[in-house]
């Protein structure tokens, strides 16, 4: 018979399995940022979205099925999975505690990547507006919001007027 703390382990490493696809979805981005691919750029994005939401669904099962050893255990089903830790054989213990500190160094990586991520994408689009208003000065407008935050507009009339000289 299976125990009960071997659903728990399976569910954190099908979770860290699926932080692996994650970081690989992550890594590839940055890479294709890099070479300025902007297909392989937008198609990894859907990837990655797509990928976050089974990612929330695996965190959402592996919590489920420590709630219901919690439950089972006449704990909270809110109790965390390292305060149910006395509650698991000694001997499964410290699988359960490195699968547990994997899940969070993985959080962390992703979260680290996804920052920088973020970060380039963001210079990238402020490069390529930068590089635009070098290029037809006139066509956009910069202003400030109320909360100081600039906000680039594009000038109708003079893309229209560009359009017609053309």
């Amino acid at each position: 018979m299976n125990e009960p703390w071997t659903v728990i382990a399976d569910s954190l490493r099908t979770e860290i399995a699926g932080f692996g696809g994650l970081l690989n979805l992550f890594e590839q981005q940055q890479q294709s940022l890099f070479i300025r691919d902007t297909d392989t750029v937008l198609r990894l994005s859907t990837e990655i979205e797509a990928h976050t939401r089974q990612m929330q669904q695996l965190r959402q099962h592996r919590e489920q099925v420590v709630a219901d050893f919690a439950l089972a255990h006449d704990q909270p089903a809110t109790a965390t999975l390292r305060s149910l830790l006395p509650f698991i054989e000694v001997a499964a213990r410290p699988l359960l505690e490195a699968l547990i500190a994997d899940v969070n160094r993985l959080i962390h990586r992703v979260r680290r990547l996804t920052r920088q991520n973020h970060q380039l994408l963001a210079r990238t689009v402020e490069s390529h507006q930068e590089l635009m208003r070098t290029l037809r000065p006139d066509a956009f407008l910069q202003t400030y919001s109320a909360a100081g935050r600039k906000t680039l507009t594009s000038n109708a009339r003079a893309a229209t007027a560009l359009q017609a000289a053309g």
